[in-house]
């Protein structure tokens, strides 16, 4: 079972690329014959979480990958660290907006992403989608998903063999207003290249050793 998240909307958009593109790589996957299920996450503090671990315990799947949107990034981004940090520079849907609090009490300064993001990185490259290694999913709602999904397979022993991380996608570039010069991509790009990670991450036991770091 592959289990893949995206947003609601935020920040007053109507649409959100990254719960868009999500439906497309679930088809994509699906007609290759995945178990794959799909699920839309608030954009809220504590219930996005709460609403991925209710997910989890359901479905137990080996494979989890959640995914937002980074407006201003032209490419995907495959998040390498989870940081136990809320500071949310706007409210989240639901009004709340943490400041230095943890996302788990008293849980590790950071998770690492169990996905094998280099060899991700260069599959999707060989695809030709442009894609990099982020160091940073910043502390919104995002990151509070991305370090509450890897605290629980971490520390859930049922969970112990499933692996998961996190994708930022950037807008899309079919709503886009007319005239704008922000950075964006297809959604039919961004979810293929939501299906390539899922296949890689499935065939891909140890991950790749290449340079894909950041100078700042």
């Amino acid at each position: 079972m592959i289990l893949l998240t995206g947003f609601e909307p935020f920040g007053g958009d109507s649409t959100n690329p990254s719960w868009t593109a999500v439906l497309v790589a679930q088809d994509i996957l699906r007609a290759e014959g995945h178990e794959v299920e799909a699920l839309e996450l608030p954009c809220v503090f504590g219930e996005s979480a709460s609403v991925l671990q209710e997910a989890m315990e359901r479905l137990r799947p080996e494979l989890v990958i959640c995914t937002g949107l980074a407006g201003g990034r032209d490419r995907l981004s495959l998040e390498r660290v989870a940081i136990n940090c809320d500071d949310a520079r706007i409210p989240d849907n639901a009004g709340n907006q943490p400041i230095d609090e943890e996302v788990v009490g008293g849980g590790p300064a950071a998770y690492f992403s169990t996905l094998p993001v280099k060899s991700a990185l260069r599959a999707l490259q060989i695809a030709g989608i442009r894609a990099e290694v982020s160091q940073t999913a910043g502390t919104y709602v995002c990151n509070h998903v991305f370090y509450a999904l890897m605290h629980w397979l971490s520390s859930t022993p049922v969970a112990a063999q499933a692996r998961g991380g996190f994708i930022h996608v950037p807008y899309d570039e079919a709503r886009l207003p007319q005239g704008s010069a922000a950075p964006a991509m297809s959604v039919r790009d961004m979810g293929e290249g939501i299906a390539v990670v899922v296949r890689t991450a499935l065939e891909t036991s140890v991950d790749a050793k290449l340079s894909a770091g950041a100078i700042h």
